[in-house]
């Protein structure tokens, strides 16, 4: 949607954000850069704030703020929320690789699992489903994937970096790399208990069945079903499929095509919302019809952009950083926050309901993603609720004039500028 036909959609979504005035007003103690700045520079002067003993530089130097934290953390405990897919550990095969971070790798990830999959020319995910929703979108090249919905109708389609797919729990597909050089992609799952070693393989199934019961199945002869896989395939090499029309008319047989879209096209659509400070597309079930279980904000934040200060009351929030860094805080219950850094590949989290932005930290483009276990986005922002709350309240809790609250911008801005 364009910006002038979207104010209605945003006001409900709660997309309110702030000028950078406005922001030292309204977070009062929660810190404004200039703050933050000086209480960081006065721990690393305080002659506490030195490590002599062993350390890891180059990780240190990825995550100073958990290194030399923030004067407005606080000293207690606040679990992690960042994992980098760079630790979690690569299966590889011919045709491929996957790797995952689920709730055994964040533990407090109790909603969402991300799979991270890459794929050769013609390298295959083989035929399988799983118990949980699975949505994907292409972080490289191109790909087939095939599916049928449910009433047995086909479904095959290509995709392309940024592209999106979702697959219901229990619907069987598959993904293809094509030709040049393959696919590389993100699969979020609505589980934070998923994990890719525990999807219904038709290679496994097959294993598993006894030869008789497959002949009688089949109506074939068991001999003709000898060179069945023994083991999963998981992942394997094969020939680069045909033209694409090809594939759709031959699975479609008598049933058809289904009608069902179970991709989307998320460069195609407009910004839901643009800024000097950057830009965010909202995908969820209300544009992405199939998607009835997982949501997701595509954010831009341009250098010194700041995804304003917001919550999430309908949802937790898993983060997936594709480009850029960032830093982000989040201010837990039992007066605690704490800030961690964030680089491309990294998995963030924020439970659900807990204040927090993110700060584009470096001198590109910060790109990531907010999922959502939901079927559709939801967001309170901190400046919308200033605004709409009666003035007096405000300046008494704050602490400021009339003038300051008066500075609190009513426009959507989504993303503070630097």
């Amino acid at each position: 949607m364009g910006e002038d036909s979207s104010s209605d959609q945003w006001s409900r979504r709660g997309f309110l954000s702030i000028g950078s005035a406005a922001l030292t007003a309204a977070a009062g103690s929660l810190a404004v850069s200039s703050a933050m700045a000086q209480d960081n520079q006065k721990a690393r002067t305080d002659r506490s704030a030195t490590d002599p003993g062993p350390t890891n530089p180059s990780l240190d130097a990825q995550n100073s703020d958990s290194a030399w934290p923030a004067g407005t953390d606080s000293k207690s405990l606040v679990p992690t929320f960042k994992y980098p897919f760079s630790l979690a550990n690569k299966r590889t095969y011919e045709g491929g690789w996957s790797r995952e971070v689920t709730v055994r790798e964040l533990p407090v990830s109790k909603s969402m699992a991300g799979v991270n999959m890459r794929l050769t020319a013609g390298g295959v995910r083989e035929l399988h489903w799983h118990t949980a929703g699975e949505w994907a979108i292409m972080l490289y090249g191109t790909a087939r994937i095939t599916a049928i919905d449910a009433d047995g109708k086909s479904f095959v389609a290509d995709v392309k970096k940024n592209d999106l797919w979702y697959f219901p729990s229990g619907i069987p597909h598959s993904i293809q790399g094509l030709d040049p050089d393959g696919a590389e992609f993100m699969l979020v799952f609505d589980d934070g208990d998923f994990s890719e070693s525990e999807t219904v393989l038709l290679s496994d199934s097959m294993a598993h069945l006894p030869p008789e019961v497959l002949s009688k199945n089949f109506g074939v002869a068991e001999l003709a079903l000898k060179n069945l896989p023994r083991q999963e395939l998981f992942i394997f090499q094969t020939e680069v499929p045909g033209a694409l029309q090809v594939d759709q008319k031959a699975a479609a047989g008598a049933l058809g095509r289904s009608p069902r879209d179970f991709a989307f096209r998320t460069m195609e659509m407009p910004p839901t919302k643009r800024t000097k400070g950057g830009e965010v597309r909202i995908v969820d079930s209300s544009t992405f019809k199939v998607s009835t279980t997982v949501a997701m904000a595509m954010v831009t934040a341009h250098p010194g952009g700041l995804r304003e200060l917001h919550w999430h009351p309908n949802a937790s929030e898993w983060q997936y950083y594709i480009s850029g860094k960032g830093r982000m805080t989040v201010v837990s219950t039992g007066n605690r926050a704490r800030t961690m850094d964030f680089q491309a590949g990294d998995v963030g989290y924020v439970e659900k309901s807990l204040l927090h932005y993110i700060e584009n930290t470096g001198d590109t483009d910060l790109i990531f993603l907010e999922m959502f276990k939901s079927g559709f986005y939801q967001d309170l922002s901190l400046s919308q609720w200033l605004a709409h709350t009666p003035p007096e309240l405000v300046m008494a809790h704050l602490n400021i004039d009339k003038a300051t609250l008066d500075a609190i911008p009513r426009d959507e801005l989504v993303i503070v500028p630097g």
